[in-house]
């Protein structure tokens, strides 16, 4: 079982537990992140285990739009406390019941996140190597 607790961030608090900040304004609500947004909700956990299991079902949560559904406001939409912990909580139980299925897909989205960045320093290698040659190039 997690434990967990669901505040909103106040800028320049330090929190010393285990820690991630999910954004609560604008289309990408509930994207979660290590490091602080301006406007976002902080989970605070006992241990870091639990803190990177959770970010993985945040981020699973986020990519699929589910906080879509629950976004007010007519301008900038933006995502309630009580709102996101009504339904953030139960979700997490549900997805963490099967554990050894969470486990398997934490791993692959770890795996998938290593080669993406490893795609992406690919890239900028290639943009990097093709800058040089065509400097080489224009300077003859």
């Amino acid at each position: 079982m997690l434990n967990f607790i669901i505040k909103t961030h106040r800028v320049g608090t330090i929190y010393t537990k285990s820690h991630l900040f999910v954004l609560n304004k604008g289309m990408n609500s509930g994207k979660p992140q290590k490091t602080a947004f301006t406007n976002s909700f902080v989970i605070i956990f006992q241990n870091e285990e639990d803190c990177e299991s959770v970010f993985f079902i945040a981020y699973s949560l986020w990519q699929t739009k589910f906080w879509h559904p629950f976004l007010v406001g007519s301008v900038i939409p933006f995502l309630r406390l009580p709102d996101f912990k009504n339904e953030f909580i139960p979700k997490a139980s549900l997805m963490m019941a099967e554990h050894e299925e969470h486990k398997k897909n934490v791993a692959a989205l770890k795996l998938l996140e290593q080669k993406e960045k490893q795609f992406h320093e690919n890239i900028n290698l290639i943009n990097d190597m093709r800058r040089v040659i065509l400097y080489r190039y224009c300077r003859k």
